[in-house]
């Protein structure tokens, strides 16, 4: 019988296209910003998706200290974590973060966007954030992203 038939494409690691691609995060909301560059960084962009294979894309951030962040969060966010110990429970403050490490602002928000297992964090391995406009990925030569123009 000859009739149309389509299959399904299912991705594996040797058909996935891999790219990198460069997101300013200058005057960006930061969990509009992140659920954006999760998206990517799974690949739910492209039409060949598999979700229990990385065909995402390296994504590279640049300016993380230039992030916005809307409402009261910039006083009232923390980030919580657990020494091990009696007691040991520590905040830290969103300014504090960003005085210190302000590229981690970032990965924390993409991070909690990710799958919680061996994919999320093999996911989470191709991303880089940067202070600055300065970045060590010339090589690959990046794609700029617009996120004004990424759905």
């Amino acid at each position: 019988m000859d009739t149309l038939s389509y299959k399904t494409v299912s991705a594996n690691k040797t058909t996935v296209d891999k790219q990198w691609l460069l997101v300013d995060a200058e005057g960006e909301t930061l969990g509009r910003m992140a659920s954006k560059v999760a998206k990517m960084l799974r690949g739910k962009h492209k039409p060949n998706f598999t979700p229990h294979v990385d065909c995402g894309d390296n994504v590279i951030v640049i300016n993380a200290e230039k992030i916005i962040l809307t409402g009261n969060k910039w006083d009232d966010k923390t980030y919580l974590r657990y020494t091990g110990y009696p007691g040991g429970q520590r905040s830290t403050s969103v300014k504090e973060l960003l005085a210190k490490k302000p590229e981690q602002i970032v990965e924390k928000a993409v991070k909690g966007m990710l799958p919680k297992n061996r994919l999320g964090a093999e996911l989470f391995r191709n991303l880089k954030v940067f202070v600055g406009t300065a970045h060590n990925h010339e090589a690959q030569k990046p794609q700029v992203i617009n996120l004004k123009e990424f759905k």
